[in-house]
């Protein structure tokens, strides 16, 4: 447990870090330290960030007593998610028009991200912003590819040397339409487009089944593909001397909103979930089956 030195905590803070914790769970009072680093050029690890960071998900949510969470190698996905920063407390989500969501109850936290100005980056959304985020932030943009809904692929590489889908009939086709540009904003330009076509339905060809839910991993993904579908994303596990898992789930949903971590009902460890493969795996806003566990591809990355 984590040393306190009480005379460096500004009063007004530790009542603010104890005001959230009655509306979201516990406050952590920890040291900060730095995210995962980048690519080895010196790309940051979070590159729509503009200021400070935030406390990331592994400060803010230490593993329960007899647990330690699994290891993940450097510069994995799993342990960029863990390093995903928060916004301080445990602030209302805001969807994409800047409103607040209906329902306040589902979340323990929010990940520092915006949503855009559209009504796009919902739930399957989030799961794909996250995963191409942590490839272009690693240098394997050749790896950033997703599937559309009418079955074809939309490759960033594509998008970045100037070419754009247009329907034709009910196929998409990729023409040169605009000169070549790089970059973070033009990586955000390319999302949009992804989640316009794209849906849980075509999510499922980028994932694998995981058919044993007792390896749950960051990174892994339960998905229920159809209209309505969700997906939600697990962003940190750990597990105990006996090899039992826990895990933390986030997601975004509908209408696009901030990606936020839920909190777990029913469970002891709130808002930490346990794998209980003999029942479903109950969300604050969708239930889904332990055979819907999925995790990516592994990526080409130097």
């Amino acid at each position: 447990m984590p040393r306190i030195q009480i005379l460096l905590i500004p009063w007004c803070a530790l009542m603010g870090a104890l005001l959230a914790a009655s509306l979201c769970g516990p406050p952590v009072l920890a040291e900060r330290e730095a995210p995962p680093a980048g690519d080895p050029a010196g790309r940051p690890a979070y590159p729509w960030l503009a200021g400070a960071a935030g406390d990331p998900i592994r400060l803010r949510f230490p593993v329960p007593p007899g647990y330690a969470r699994v290891p993940e190698p450097p510069g994995s996905f799993g342990e960029w998610l863990r390093g995903l920063p928060l916004l301080p407390g445990c602030p209302p989500v805001h969807l994409f028009d800047g409103r607040e969501k209906a329902d306040q109850s589902a979340h323990a936290a929010v990940v520092r991200m915006d949503v855009g100005g559209r009504d796009l980056q919902q739930c399957a959304d989030a799961v794909i912003r996250l995963r191409a985020e942590y490839l272009f932030s690693r240098d394997c943009e050749s790896s950033v590819a997703f599937h559309l809904t009418d079955g074809s692929v939309a490759r960033w590489s594509d998008w970045s040397a100037g070419l754009r889908p247009a329907l034709r009939g009910r196929r998409l086709e990729w023409r040169r339409d605009a000169a070549p540009k790089g970059g973070h904003a033009a990586f955000r330009e390319y999302l949009d487009a992804v989640f316009t076509w794209a849906g849980t339905a075509s999510l499922a060809r980028d994932l694998l089944p995981e058919e044993d839910p007792g390896r749950i991993s960051a990174g892994d993904v339960f998905l229920h593909p159809g209209s309505p579908g969700h997906a939600v994303i697990v962003v940190d596990a750990a597990e105990d001397a006996r090899g039992q898992r826990i895990f933390l789930l986030a997601q975004g949903y509908m209408p696009a909103q901030e990606i936020h971590l839920l909190k777990a009902p029913g469970s002891p460890l709130d808002p930490w979930y346990v794998v209980r493969p003999s029942a479903s795996l109950l969300t604050p806003e969708w239930t889904f089956g332990w055979n819907e566990l999925r995790r990516f591809r592994s990526a080409d990355c130097p």
